[in-house]
């Protein structure tokens, strides 16, 4: 088998990124060798490979997915927001420097073309089949001169494209039509057909629909997929749920112990890598949820400060609602807070940073013996070590350099009585390291709460992605998509006017 697929979106979070997952996932379990690509992607959420190199960690997943190890090739370019109207750029894993989104949709993204499509024929060459995300809409009509994440790979690669669009938000039918209308010939000869995403109910009374649907566009639908909760994957541009939501979708699991463990999770602008605390939610009887108001401190047993892009931005919002003096309060009472990453370096009494708000010195939370002085250079590293006297594995990603001047080892970071604060991402998906942190947790906050003793991160992670496996297996006609996949799009597809402009 030798071929591909561009799985596009009528919208973004139309399911793109879990479509992917899912049928990486049916692949490999079919023996098909098979990676994930996403030429460019804009997300918070990012991860460091074993070379060293910054991709977005719905690629990582992809990658777990196909059962391969994630690399550069897969997303070669990463945005990472750090404004409304600015991104760093990340090409091949290393930073290039800030653009604005004007700058980037200009000379900047079509130099990028090259590399992106170098990078896609490198994983055809390696692999039996590459399936390709898109971004965001490929009807995206004042985009399209320099797209090289939806159409423009298509047309480049000869890819066909499986439009996702999201039945729960409503519209569909419409979405489809439109995504299809508003591609010019060249592009809608790709467009094979559609799936939907997250139908709810009895099919039969879709079917009438999807049928007008090929009436109307002489294209397929290629399945239905029903709407599957809790699956916590990876995401790219926003939380899975609305702030103060919880965590996951599915029901907290009863604890082991006699209390439960509320963790309230700040809520900072520009927050990345707040996958973070997903390994906390997957414990049995662990309450996560995201919150941005003082008073929603008072009950926690834990608060986490986040990693963010935007470090100085952070504090200045934590101060401003008041959170900064609850957490201040915490600590003189000698309860449990976390900082990782960004939310590390805010707790500390200092902040130069020159790099990325270039605010120069700023007064931090003062709840760490810890100064941080941003470099130019961005630390992307895969840390192994060992904390609680467990063995602790995690990634970074930073330009704040930190100087620790007191407290207690505590991975890259410190401890000072309930205060910890560390870089390392990841560092509680390492199920021991979990554990212990959770019962040092129970005993400050003074709960009855006891840790699962054989919660595996790893293996959940495992039957989520074979869950989505079985969603593609289940619901979608696998052998029309092997066929799209190893044929490309049918010929004779019919033009849908009134096409690009």
């Amino acid at each position: 088998m030798s071929g591909g697929l561009l799985v596009a979106g009528t919208t973004s979070d139309a399911g793109k990124s879990v479509v992917t997952a899912g049928i990486c996932r049916w692949l490999v379990r079919q023996g098909v060798k098979v990676a994930p690509f996403k030429g460019q992607n804009m997300s918070l959420n990012s991860f460091v490979t074993r070379e060293g190199a910054e991709i977005g960690r719905a690629q990582a997943m992809q990658a777990q997915a196909a059962r391969v190890e994630p690399t550069a090739l897969m997303n070669p370019v990463l945005l990472k927001p750090g404004s409304d109207r600015s991104s760093q750029v990340v090409l091949m894993g290393r930073p290039v420097g800030e653009m604005s989104a004007k700058g980037y949709h200009g000379n900047r993204q079509r130099e990028l073309f090259e590399p992106v499509m170098a990078c896609l024929e490198e994983l055809r060459g390696t692999y039996d089949a590459v399936i390709c995300e898109g971004a965001g809409s490929p009807a995206e009509i004042n985009l399209r001169r320099t797209d090289i994440v939806n159409m423009g790979i298509a047309r480049a690669a000869r890819l066909p494209v499986l439009v996702v669009g999201d039945i729960d938000r409503g519209g569909v039918f419409a979405q489809f039509f439109g995504t299809t209308a508003l591609l010019g010939p060249e592009d809608q000869s790709l467009v094979a057909g559609y799936l939907v995403n997250k139908f709810r109910g009895d099919v039969s009374l879709l079917e009438p629909g999807l049928d007008m649907l090929h009436g109307l566009t002489g294209r397929r639908t290629y399945g239905v997929l029903p709407y599957a909760h809790g699956l916590g994957i990876d995401e790219e541009d926003g939380l899975r749920v609305s702030l103060r939501g919880a965590v996951r979708e599915s029901a907290v699991t009863a604890p082991v112990g006699e209390d439960v463990l509320r963790v309230a999770v700040c809520a900072v602008p520009l927050m990345s890598n707040f996958t973070d605390v997903d390994a906390l939610a997957a414990e049995p009887g662990v309450v996560v949820r995201f919150v941005d108001r003082a008073e929603e401190l008072v009950d926690a047993d834990l608060v986490v400060v986040p990693g963010t892009r935007g470090t100085v931005r952070a504090l200045a919002w934590l101060r401003e609602r008041g959170l900064a003096d609850a957490l201040a309060r915490r600590a003189a009472e000698g309860r449990p807070v976390l900082g990782i990453c960004g939310g590390f370096q805010v707790l500390g009494e200092r902040i130069e940073d020159d790099v990325e708000s270039r605010a120069g010195e700023v007064e931090g939370l003062g709840l760490l013996p810890v100064r941080v002085r941003f470099a130019r250079e961005k630390t992307l590293e895969r840390p192994v070590g060992e904390a609680l006297g467990e063995h602790v594995e995690g990634y970074e990603i930073h330009h704040g350099v930190a100087e620790v001047t007191g407290g207690e080892p505590f991975l890259d970071g410190c401890r000072v009585g309930t205060v910890w604060g560390t870089h390392w991402h990841g560092s509680l998906e390492s199920d021991a390291f979990r554990r212990a942190f959770l019962r040092e947790v129970a005993a400050q906050a003074g709960r009855r709460f006891v840790p699962a003793p054989d919660t595996s991160f790893g293996a959940l992670r495992e039957e989520q992605l074979d869950r989505l496996g079985d969603l593609i297996e289940e619901h979608a006609d696998t052998e029309a998509l092997l066929r799209l996949i190893e044929g490309g799009a049918p010929a004779g597809l019919p033009f849908v006017p009134p096409g690009a402009p």
